[in-house]
This record gives structure tokens, C-alpha cells and sequence, in this order.
């Protein structure tokens, strides 16, 4: 089914679609200007948009709670980095929806959606082990951080497109895919921030 939106007007009920679905999203802007989203993409021209999440039930243990183990493990981690642990969670929201079995097609894994090359630079020997995955992933960060003078928007969207395209344009690369990224990041992180989560 492909559904054909102008992007400015309905790109939030997408997310409110898409967030409840169960299957990967591709999209493409035609030369109208109108965006077109699917989960069976037809050319090549489509663009992978969203990972796919478990359609099965969800196990509580994979689900973030004030007592969870996730909840420890990002906080404790994020301290010894010297990063807000809001931020943090906001990235694995926006990643994995902590799903600590998330593999994205892109073949990202786990909570904070490592790439398996950049969890080796990191440090990281099993990528799928939650405390390890955070770990990897809130060094990254903080590398991230570091490089972009503690922008978090900067980091943010390197962290989704890589430090060598934020540093090309010396800003939010034009990805639409790296914009949206970053603008759920920094909704999540508000919205923990302001319930003090």
C-alpha cells in the first residue's frame, strides 16, 4: 500500500502511523513535491525511512520502566561519560524503541543501533549484550559531542549520518532521513526532560 502525503501538512500523523506499524517504510519526494511512503517499495527510487519493529509481542524486559534494567545500565553509563542520561534514552527510543534485538536493514543492532564497524571501534564484543551496546554507543556519543562543541542537534544527526557528513556541511546534513532523525531525538529528549524521567 503506498501512501501518497504532502509532506509538510501530514508528516506527523506518518510518525503516528509509522510508529504503530510493523513492517520497514520507504519513501520518495516526486517532482511535485509529494512524498510517497510504503512498506513495499516498487523502484529504486524509494528510500529506506524506518526500521522495522518486532511484530511479535514484546517481552517487559525490552520495554523501559524507572526500574528496569535498561534504566540502570543507561544511567550509570551515561554518569561515568559526563552525558545526560535523558539524551541518551531519547537515542535509544528513537533507535530500537529498546529493543535490545532491534537489527535494522541497514544492519544496525541493538539498543543504540550500532553499525557493526563502529561497535568494534568502540570497544564493543557483543553487540546484541545491552550493557555493552550502551556502553559502545554513549562513547560514540561522547566523541560525538566532543567533536561538535557539545551541540547536541550536531551530535545527534552525526550520530545518524556519520561525523563526516555533519562536518561537510558544517551542519544538519540536507538527509531527510538525518532531519527527521534528529528532530525525534530531540522530541524524545524534551519530553523525558520535561516528565524529569
Amino acid at each position: 500500500m503506498t501512501i501518497k502525503i504532502i509532506y509538510l501538512l501530514f508528516l506527523p500523523v506518518i510518525f503516528m502511523l509509522v510508529s504503530a506499524a510493523h513492517a520497514d517504510f520507504y519513501k520518495y519526494t516526486d517532482e511535485n513535491g509529494v512524498v510517497h511512503i510504503t512498506n513495499v517499495p516498487t523502484s529504486s527510487n524509494y528510500k529506506w525511512m524506518m526500521s522495522e519493529r518486532n511484530s511479535g509481542p514484546r517481552n517487559a524486559s525490552y520495554r523501559i520502566s524507572s526500574n528496569s534494567r535498561f534504566e540502570d545500565i543507561i544511567y550509570n553509563t551515561s554518569q561515568r561519560y559526563g552525558i545526560d542520561p535523558k539524551l541518551v534514552k531519547a537515542i535509544v527510543k528513537a533507535e530500537s524503541d529498546f529493543d535490545a534485538r532491534a537489527v535494522s536493514v541497514k544492519g544496525a543492532r541493538g539498543l543504540m543501533q550500532l553499525m557493526p564497524e563502529t561497535a568494534r571501534l568502540m570497544g564493543v564484543r557483543d553487540i546484541h549484550d545491552p550493557e555493552e551496546n550502551v556502553e559502545g554507543g554513549i562513547r560514540y556519543l561522547s566523541k560525538l559531542l566532543k567533536m561538535f562543541d557539545w551541540k547536541v542537534p550536531l551530535a545527534v544527526a552525526a550520530y545518524n549520518a556519520g561525523e563526516n557528513a555533519v562536518l561537510k556541511y558544517g551542519s544538519i546534513p540536507p538527509y531527510s532521513e538525518t532531519q527527521t532523525y534528529v528532530k525525534r531525538v530531540l522530541y524524545y529528549y524534551s519530553q523525558y526532560r520535561g516528565a524529569g524521567k
